[in-house]
């Protein structure tokens, strides 16, 4: 998947993920197969959790997923994500001081209320293509 697929706020959290990726995987995975600063591992994760902002059930108004009632992660990705995000966070702050910002500051949204059916940026773009037709 390509994440010219996301757009507005979910491209920016996949941005996000990617440099939190970046910052564990030079610390933690000692794989000589590096692509785009990531390990096969990491580069796995990161896809996945590309894939799952793409259907996010709230698409644009999305909480962070910490504090989510929908947990779409499966609990092993869940898990690494969240291992990384330990390690890395503080870590941003030194090196994507502003996304380390923008991102806690995007943990004080409220979480909006249950979302309505089609309102993935997936669901979106097929009702467009639809419509084309």
């Amino acid at each position: 998947m390509s994440h010219s697929l996301l757009t507005g706020r979910l491209a920016k959290e996949h941005k996000t993920i990617k440099h939190m990726l970046q910052i564990y995987c030079s610390s933690h995975c000692q794989s000589d197969l590096k692509t785009n600063g990531l390990c096969q591992d990491c580069l796995s994760l990161l896809n996945y959790a590309e894939q799952k902002l793409d259907r996010c059930p709230y698409g644009e108004s999305k909480p962070d997923c910490a504090r989510c009632p929908i947990h779409c992660y499966k609990p092993e990705p869940r898990q690494q994500a969240r291992q990384a995000m330990i390690y890395s966070g503080p870590r941003m702050l030194y090196r994507h001081p502003i996304e380390a910002i923008q991102h806690l500051l995007d943990k004080r949204r409220p979480i909006p209320e249950k979302p309505p059916a089609g309102a993935s940026q997936c669901a979106r773009r097929k009702a467009a293509e639809k419509q084309k037709q």
